[in-house]
Parts: C-alpha cells; structure tokens; sequence
C-alpha cells in the first residue's frame, strides 16, 4: 500500500538521490548537463541538494512503500518559488560545480521559466519523479491525488512547468490545464495551472462557522 505524506528533513538525501535518478534523462537536463548520464545525474545531485537547502520553504510530499521512497513532488508554498538575491547567491558554488556551459544553460532555462512565472499566488509544484523501476504502477497518481486534496481544501491555484509531452495529458487528468508553450534552450515545455475544485472545502467551512 502506497503512503503519502509531507516529506521529512531526515528524509531529504533520499529524495534528491530519487530525483536525480528519476529526472536524469529529462530532455530539458539532457540539453542543460550533456549526453553523459552519469555526469546529468551528478549535477543534479548538486542542484537538488541545493535547493533543499537553500528553499526552506519547501513542503514536499513523497510516497512511500512501506518503508521505502518511491516518489517525491516539490512543493513551494505561495510566494516562495522565485528565488531572492541571497538565494540566489546561495546557489553560486552549485552551479559552478556544474561547469560554466552547463551553467549557462541552467540560467537562461530559470529565467525562462521565471517570465511566465503568474502573478496570483499559486502553490508551484515541481520537481516531482517516481522510482523509475516502478512507473506505471500508479505511485504518481498517489501523490497528485492527495496534493489536489490539499489544493482544493485550501483553495489554492496550482502551477506547473513541465518538458515532456506525456506528462501533459497526466496532468491534465487532474484538473490542469495547459495555459502556454514554448521552448526552453531548444526544448519544447507545457505551462499548466489548476484552478481548485468549487466545492466548499474545509478552509472555506471554518471561515463560514459553525452550523447553527
């Protein structure tokens, strides 16, 4: 049976170790890191550890089986996913590791996707992967089941960016629809939101009262 819940602090080496495993051979990272696996894998590595720790905002979810990580989702709060300057600086030594190329191209790929960032408050998901042994079993749709719940009892928009096309129609099966395209350092990217659900949520009943 598959568990999802906030991921934890001691958890967080497991998760970018997943991530990077399960968003190796993404095009956008095969265009930013190169050809070699092992050195896509490498980098990201470093810049997921980075991003833990540098966003502290971060309420990621993870599926477990049993005791095992299966998946992880990112989760920036509303008002957390654009990085500030001393954030920014923070991620100077990661992304020098990375060489001055790849540099380049994971600047220009942020900023791209910084312009069509929205305006409205939004929780941003991303980066999310499932343990790539075990895709298709319906561990992905696990962990967007219970963060649409999330969304829509909070009545939060939701936002999304991602580089492959199948994952379009994926999401687009949980309530996100595709709001822009374009290509990002030569690879073709879907923008999504997610308006909440109409239904009355719990946030909306605790703010309404109690029944009289």
């Amino acid at each position: 049976m598959i568990d999802v819940r906030d991921l934890r602090r001691d958890e967080i080496s497991a998760a970018v170790a997943l991530l990077s495993r399960g968003m190796r051979d993404n095009p956008l990272n095969i265009a930013a890191y190169g050809a070699d696996a092992q050195r896509r894998q490498r980098a990201l590595e470093r810049m997921f550890a980075t991003l833990f720790r540098v966003f502290r905002a971060q309420r990621p979810l993870c599926a477990l089986d049993g005791e095992t990580l299966v998946a992880v989702g990112g989760v920036a709060p509303a008002g957390t996913c654009q990085a500030t300057a001393r954030q920014r600086v923070s991620f100077l030594p990661a992304m020098a590791a990375i060489g001055p190329r790849s540099a380049q191209r994971v600047s220009r790929w942020l900023a791209a996707w910084g312009e069509r960032d929205p305006a409205r408050a939004h929780s941003h998901l991303g980066p999310v992967a499932v343990e790539p042994a075990l895709r298709g079993r319906g561990i992905g749709s696990e962990l967007m089941r219970e963060y649409t719940r999330q969304l829509d009892d909070t009545g939060q928009l939701s936002y999304l960016e991602t580089d492959k096309r199948e994952n379009v129609t994926f999401y687009e099966r949980r309530g996100y629809a595709l709001v822009a395209q374009a290509e990002v350092i030569g690879v073709p990217n879907w923008f999504m939101a997610r308006e909440p659900r109409t239904t009355e949520s719990s946030f909306q009943r605790s703010a309404r009262g109690p029944e009289r």
